[in-house]
């Protein structure tokens, strides 16, 4: 059986997508692409000798559309799971699950009313890092027990440059939400509270309504300290570091240079430009693991849109923490 995947969205993330299923991930192939722009919808459906169109909703209720993938601006996360769902076909959504709160808990509730007339859950939520050999590898560890008892993880998210509208929230839910989603799962505990601060100095490349760095603290329902720096414009290229700190030891992650260079006297290695090098294979296994499920029928290992939600509400928690000047608030699950 091959699965025929429509992709919504054709920009960076959307294209991956293409190329990955049509090129990568066995069992699967592309047969739309939709996006606004008619002339980027093309392009990217070309790799794939698929068709395409500019009307995502008609992507959805085509006949030759089994599964859908959503890779298109966060703002229309909302509406296109819940088309999808009218349409009883599985999605793989990438984060984050909706724009608020409010509209991923609508989500959520449809979800879970047509899981429960089907016996199955259609909507897989793309947080790849879950499947990335690095976060897979120190999971394994800490469940494990060899680092002892975990007491506190410090996280690092560096990119070249923001968004030119990038502000202090949209830095949360496009960009802190990945460790919002991998913190719980990797600690296997809930996110209790939240506390944001930042310095008294930005990064002169900020837009106006960004504090770039800014400091994310997450404390667990066991009392593990997770802390996150976020600097969107560092400039010298895309870095995502965790370690965990232990009673008996440590574990991080190691930069994966893509080349090693001696030139000019020099021996040096080079940052990736943005995400793709670095999370490539988690990409990869991620489309490979939904496409699999819905080949055999077993559930979906992804993320639910479950998941999804209890990112969103850390995330909104933050957001009322940058409001009250930097204190701890608790979040609140639904």
């Amino acid at each position: 059986m091959t699965v025929r995947v429509g992709v919504i969205g054709a920009g960076i993330m959307g294209a991956d997508h293409v190329r990955h299923l049509a090129g990568v991930v066995s069992g699967a192939s592309v047969s739309l692409v939709a996006d606004l722009d008619a002339g980027r919808a093309a392009q990217a459906a070309e790799v794939a000798g698929a068709r395409s169109t500019t009307d995502p909703k008609a992507l959805i209720e085509d006949e030759e559309v089994d599964a859908v993938v959503i890779a298109s601006h966060d703002s229309t996360h909302a509406e296109l799971l819940l088309a999808c769902l009218a349409a009883r076909k599985p999605v793989l959504c990438e984060k984050p699950l909706a724009p608020s709160v409010e509209e991923g808990r609508e989500v959520v509730e449809a979800e879970e009313g047509v899981a429960a007339e089907l016996g199955c859950s259609l909507v897989s939520l793309g947080f790849m890092r879950r499947f990335d050999p690095a976060h897979m590898q120190l999971k394994r560890r800490i469940e494990a027990r060899e680092l002892g008892e975990v007491l506190a993880v410090h996280c690092v998210s560096r990119n070249i440059r923001s968004a030119p509208d990038a502000t202090n929230v949209s830095a949360i839910t496009n960009s802190a939400i990945h460790e919002l989603d991998s913190m719980p799962w990797l600690l296997g505990t809930d996110v209790t509270e939240v506390a944001w601060v930042s310095g008294r100095k930005s990064s002169s490349m900020a837009p106006a309504g960004l504090q770039d760095p800014a400091f994310m603290l997450l404390r667990m329902a066991d009392g593990t300290l997770v802390t996150l720096e976020l600097f969107l414009n560092a400039e010298y290229g895309y870095s995502t570091r965790c370690e965990v700190v232990g009673e008996r030891g440590t574990a991080s992650f190691t930069e994966a240079p893509l080349l090693e260079l001696n030139l000019e006297r020099r021996w040096f290695t080079e940052y990736p430009a943005d995400w793709r090098p670095r999370f490539a294979d988690a990409y990869r296994i991620e489309l490979q693991a939904w496409i699999d499920s819905l080949r055999t029928g077993k559930p979906s290992p992804l993320a639910t849109a479950r998941d999804g939600l209890r990112a969103s509400e850390i995330g909104a928690a933050l957001a009322a923490s940058i409001d009250a000047g930097g204190v701890f608030v608790p979040v609140v699950h639904w």
